[in-house]
């Protein structure tokens, strides 16, 4: 068990006297670990971020950390004080207890090396400064990726001394330390001058702070900043250029229109915006059916686990010129949508370059298959809404065109619907490719009529497989079934369908004939 303050303790605000002997104002990572605000029967001692986050605690309770260079020590099995002994062959001996390990003498040889080691990963060992000035670039010269995530530094300008000490740094994770950012702009350290991917996760920094901090990362490609309670963006002038993925999940936006404000980075490829709060997307520089000049390259979003509910908001993403693959669960505007076949349909009919849809993809058959159906499920409100099979007369209101601006371009790909093609939105099970409505009752037959021949479940039918859907319908036996057509063109004149193994096509049933069911 660790002492309270082993890892938790993120700020150290005063050294006061009370009761007896001294105590430690602290407050924890998380706050319900705290007893109150920093203050003591009226006396503000030292102040917390949460109302409930702070402590007192004995000064021989808390741990004040390490530096870096002893938790890479420590980490690795390097430090001399260690109760660790080397045996011979592959052997380590841990006080009176000898373990095998495969491969132990080359490990062993580089990690008695520190000067080999590229990878470095110190998480959670009470790191808390840099050590003596040069130290780290005498003894781990060629370190490319550190890990310092959940460790017990407070500022910014440790992560600065331990930095500008690592010559090719490119990967650095400093999440879950609760530091101090610069608030003005100050001299920019060359630390950074090679970093590709850095991880600020749970620092609470701001954007603000990120923006003065960015004028050190001239080649940054991806910047981590989820759980920083980020509320507001600002443009980010000549920095940040770079940039080719931006995390910003967990945060709750003011609003949509905060996007706006990052939609001229020139180079960002994937945006990540999971759970931000935000309630739309509107890119107000386009018209239905023409590209934003906003987010020129980017190809992955994911607004996963947000408050969207209008498809408007969909709509809009065909707007940007370059996106291939969205990640959308968890929205409202996905439970106005029962059949989630349906749903993933009108998303990928909505978004005409979409290649992925929540980490699946999407196959040509199945785009074509989505927007030949969204043409006609939308039909019957594009007739109404003043679409016409006549160019000349085809024109469709604004409202219509609002809430489905790729219908237009879906008619040009396959043409304008027919209207026998036209269908309510109802699910693409075999009964309604085959019926246009509820059988009706007449003199011991039932009537219905054939809609769709020409799918290839339909057309291909046999008399025999009908019989078995009307079984499933009616529940009478194949057996007693009659069934027989009256074709539209030959009015008066009805065909017994009398060989129950050809099928449909055999008997040149078109859509529009009416079939009669006797028993």
């Amino acid at each position: 068990m660790h002492s309270p303050a082993v890892t938790d303790v993120i700020q150290l605000e005063h050294i006061n006297h009370f009761f007896s002997g001294i105590w430690l104002g602290v407050e924890w990572d998380d706050p319900q670990r705290g007893k109150h605000d920093g203050s003591y029967e009226g006396t503000q001692y030292f102040k917390c971020r949460h109302p409930k986050g702070g402590s007192f605690i004995r000064p021989n309770k808390a741990n004040f950390g390490v530096d870096f260079l002893t938790a890479v020590k420590d980490r690795y099995g390097l430090n001399d004080k260690q109760d660790v002994q080397y045996g011979t062959g592959n052997t380590v001996v841990f006080g009176t207890k000898t373990v095998e390990f495969v491969g132990m003498d080359s490990v062993a040889e580089q990690q008695r090396q520190l000067n080999k080691l590229v990878d470095i990963s110190v998480r959670e060992c009470a790191v808390s400064h840099a050590g003596q000035e040069e130290e780290i670039s005498r003894t781990c010269a060629n370190m490319r990726h550190i890990n310092l995530s959940k460790n017990l530094i407070s500022s910014w300008e440790t992560i600065i001394a331990i930095a500008s000490q690592v010559k090719n740094l490119e990967t650095l994770n400093v999440s879950e330390n609760k530091m101090r950012f610069p608030s003005t702009s100050t001299f920019t350290s060359s630390a950074f001058s090679n970093l590709k991917i850095l991880a600020l996760n749970q620092t609470e920094i701001t954007w603000t702070e990120v923006l003065l901090c960015a004028q050190g990362w001239p080649v940054l490609e991806e910047l981590y900043l989820s759980s920083n309670s980020i509320t507001v963006l600002e443009r980010p002038d000549n920095v940040l250029q770079t940039l080719k993925l931006l995390d910003l999940s967990d945060n709750q936006l003011l609003d949509g229109n905060q996007l706006h404000l990052i939609a001229e980075l020139p180079r960002l490829e994937q945006l990540i915006l999971r759970n931000t709060g935000i309630s739309s997307i509107h890119f107000p520089d386009a018209e239905f059916g023409c590209k934003t000049k906003m987010f020129p390259l980017l190809k992955r979003l994911a607004i996963n686990d947000n408050k969207i509910s209008q498809w408007s908001s969909i709509n809009e993403l065909d707007k940007l010129p370059s996106l291939r693959a969205l990640q959308c669960n968890n929205n409202p505007f996905m439970d106005t949508e029962k059949n989630p076949e349906t749903l993933i349909q009108l998303i990928i009919a909505k978004i005409s370059q979409l290649e992925v849809l929540n980490n699946c993809e999407i196959l040509p058959a199945e785009r074509r298959g989505a927007e030949l159906d969204y043409r006609k499920i939308f039909g019957k409100d594009w007739l109404e809404a003043g679409g016409h099979w006549n160019p000349e007369k085809n024109k469709p209101s604004e409202e219509f065109l609002a809430a489905h601006p790729r219908y237009p371009t879906l008619c040009l790909k396959y043409g304008a619907p027919e209207e026998g093609e036209l269908k309510g939105r109802q699910p693409l099970t075999l009964k309604n490719q085959l019926l246009s409505k509820r059988p009706e009752m007449l003199c011991g037959s039932s009537v219905f009529l054939i809609t769709s021949p020409s799918l290839p479940s339909t057309e291909s039918m046999t008399i025999q497989k009908v019989k078995g859907l009307l079984y499933r319908l009616f529940k009478i036996p194949g057996s007693e079934l009659k069934l027989s057509y009256e074709s539209s063109k030959l009015e008066g004149k009805e065909v017994e369908l009398d060989n129950d193994l050809k099928p449909l096509q055999f008997y040149s049933i078109e859509s529009g004939d009416c079939v009669l069911v006797r028993w």
